[in-house]
């Protein structure tokens, strides 16, 4: 950020720091906090997408042979693997500024608000059949990304990281196959996320 505050660039964090040192609207706490999230973010997150989505379809042939058979799918199979093989299991805290009722329960203001969007990703009163991967799902909404004032700024970059890595993969290597067994997989679990170590494949 000293850099950055230097030598000023056409990037995100160059943007930050102006709404910090030119705007006042961040803190420095805020700004520090908003450039290390856009980090894990931009680089964790789609790396457990990819591990994870990509071992969704190698455990369903069937929907991997159709994705490989018409490139057409591949737009919605990013949206069904972000609602599927999402790796965080809560988001960002919340906090009410006032009390709101949800579905019966009323918040008070001031409470901590823990969001989980990999539970919300699989409610099936809001999918049909939730705990199938099916990448040709048409209501296949998801919060993987977020809602409203706080959906992820990175969302383009990550669905084309995501888009060319799968086509990438799957136009090269058609014969992709895991290297290990399933049992040998190692996980990275922690009360934010449930995420591969790593994922070997084989051709």
């Amino acid at each position: 950020m000293d850099e950055r505050r230097k030598a000023p660039g056409d990037d995100l964090l160059s943007a930050l720091i102006a709404a910090r040192d030119e705007d006042d609207r961040l803190t420095e706490d805020e700004l520090c906090s908003l450039a290390f999230l856009v980090l894990g973010a931009g680089i964790e997150n789609v790396q457990h997408l990819l591990s994870a989505g990509f071992l969704a379809l190698l455990r369903h042939p069937g929907q991997l042979a159709a994705l490989r058979g018409d490139s057409s799918l591949l737009p919605d199979a990013v949206e069904e693997l972000m609602r599927y093989a999402h790796s965080q299991l809560t988001a960002i805290r919340r906090f009410p500024t006032e009390p709101v009722e949800i579905a019966g329960t009323t918040i008070p203001a001031g409470d901590t608000v823990l969001l989980c969007p990999a539970s919300a990703n699989r409610d099936p009163e809001r999918y049909p059949a939730p705990d199938r991967l099916d990448i040709r799902r048409r209501d296949n909404a998801h919060l993987s990304l977020g809602q409203g004032m706080h959906y992820c700024l990175g969302a383009p970059l990550a669905r084309m990281q995501t888009g060319l890595a799968l086509e990438t993969l799957l136009g090269r290597f058609p014969g992709l196959r895991p290297a290990v067994e399933e049992d040998r997989l190692q996980w990275r679990t922690s009360f934010r996320s449930h995420a591969l170590r790593a994922l070997p494949l084989t051709r």
